[in-house]
C-alpha cells in the first residue's frame, strides 16, 4: 500500500483582482495544498473588495470553510493606488458573482500570519500576491517570523526586466514599497529574524521572489482557455449543451467566471502589451510555492528604493556583488511555464468539471 503524502499548509496573502483568483482556485485545485487561510490587504482594489471577492471565490470553488481574514486597508505610508483599468472596478473583470455568504474572520490579518505561524512552527508556506503590507506588520508584530515560517514566496519586484507600474517598478512593490523593504531586511541574514535574534540553530527563512521577469512568461491565451473548457466538458464560454432536463442549457460556472474575468484581463492586455492573453502571475507564484522545480532561483542582496525621484519602489538587485552584502532573496531567474500551464489547465479543469 502506498504512503499518502503528507499536505504542503499554504497561508496565501492576496489582494485579490483577476490573477489572484486564478491563484485560488489552483490552490483549491491542488491534491497537495492544504489552504490554511486567505488574509486581504488592499492593492488591486480597496481591501473590503477584495475580501468580497476572494470569499466569493472560494464559495465558487467550493470551500467556504478557509478562513478569509481582512488586514490594514492602506500602505504603510502612502496614498492607496488601485487599479481598475486592469482588473475592472470590482477587480474580477466582467464576471459576476453572487454575493459571499461565508464570514470574514474575527482575527486581523497580520495577527492571524502571526498567530498561524506560531500554531505550527517550521510547517507554514507563506505566499504573498500583494503588496507587502501584512506581512511588514506581521514581521513587525513578531520579530522571529522569518524562523517561524517554513518558507515565504513572494510574487513582487522587477529585477531584470522593465516594470509595468513605472519604468522599473512592479505593481506589488509599488504600491507599498515602505513595506516590501521592512519585509526583505527582515527576512535576511542581517534583519531582526537574522543570526541576532532568537534560537542560532534555526536559520532565517529567505524569501524566494518571483518577479515579472519570470512571471510574464506565464501567459494565459485564448486556446488555453479553450483546453481547460475543454477538459470540465463545456464551451469556452462555460455553455454546457444539454443540462439538468431535455433540450436544456447548463453553465459551467467556474469557466464562465475565468472567461468573464479573463475577457478583461485580455483586452487590457492588447491595448497595453501587445498580445491578445493575460500574464498570470500569481498562480505561477502560487504553483512554484507547491513545487519549487517550477523555478530556478538565484540568491542575490536586493533593496528596495525609497526615495529616487524617478525610481521608488525600484527593487534594486546586485547582480554583481558589488555591495559585497550577503544575498537576501532568491530571486527566481527562469519557469518552466510551459509545464506549468498544462498543469493549470488539468486542475483547474477538472475543479471546474467537479462543480458543473
Amino acid at each position: 500500500m502506498k504512503e499518502a503524502h503528507a499536505r504542503i499548509p499554504i497561508l496565501v496573502d492576496c489582494d485579490t483582482g483577476i490573477d489572484d483568483s486564478l491563484a485560488l482556485l489552483y490552490a483549491v485545485a491542488s491534491p497537495e495544498c492544504e489552504l490554511v487561510a486567505v488574509t486581504c490587504t488592499a492593492g488591486n482594489v480597496d481591501a473590503l473588495q477584495v475580501a468580497e471577492n476572494t470569499r466569493a471565490v472560494l464559495e465558487l470553488a467550493g470551500r467556504c470553510d478557509v478562513e478569509v481574514a481582512i488586514g490594514r486597508e492602506t500602505p504603510l505610508a502612502r496614498a492607496l493606488v488601485t487599479t481598475p483599468e486592469t482588473h475592472g472596478p470590482r477587480g474580477i473583470g466582467y464576471a459576476e458573482l453572487p454575493p459571499a455568504t461565508m464570514p470574514l474572520s474575527a482575527r486581523y490579518s497580520p495577527d492571524l500570519i502571526v498567530e498561524e505561524a506560531r500554531r505550527r512552527p517550521g510547517e507554514l508556506t507563506l505566499v504573498t500576491l500583494a503588496p507587502l503590507t501584512n506581512v511588514a506588520l506581521a514581521v513587525l508584530r513578531e520579530p522571529e517570523l522569518p524562523r517561524l515560517l517554513r518558507r515565504l514566496v513572494i510574487m513582487g519586484g522587477s529585477y531584470r526586466s522593465a516594470g509595468n507600474t513605472a519604468p522599473t517598478t512592479e505593481w506589488n512593490v509599488n504600491v507599498d514599497p515602505e513595506s516590501a523593504k521592512i519585509v526583505f531586511e527582515a527576512f535576511g541574514p542581517t534583519g531582526k529574524g537574522g543570526p541576532a535574534a532568537g534560537d542560532r540553530s534555526i536559520a532565517p527563512t529567505r524569501p524566494t521572489a518571483l518577479g515579472l521577469d519570470v512571471t510574464e512568461r506565464a501567459r494565459m491565451l485564448p486556446e488555453h482557455l479553450a483546453a481547460l473548457a475543454a477538459r470540465a466538458g463545456c464551451a469556452p464560454d462555460g455553455s454546457v449543451a444539454g443540462g439538468p432536463s431535455a433540450g436544456g442549457s447548463a453553465v459551467n460556472p467556474i469557466v464562465r467566471y475565468l472567461a468573464d474575468a479573463l475577457r478583461f484581463y485580455m483586452e487590457f492586455h492588447s491595448r497595453y502589451d501587445g498580445f491578445y492573453g493575460a500574464f498570470i502571475h500569481d498562480p505561477l507564484a502560487l504553483a512554484a510555492a507547491l513545487d519549487p522545480t517550477l523555478v530556478r532561483t538565484e540568491a542575490v542582496s536586493v533593496d528596495v528604493e525609497l526615495g529616487g525621484r524617478l525610481t521608488t519602489g525600484e527593487t534594486v538587485t546586485d547582480w554583481r556583488r558589488v555591495w559585497g552584502h550577503p544575498p537576501n532573496v532568491d530571486v527566481a531567474v527562469e519557469a518552466d511555464s510551459g509545464r506549468f500551464m498544462d498543469r493549470f489547465i488539468e486542475r483547474v479543469g477538472d475543479l471546474a468539471a467537479g462543480r458543473s
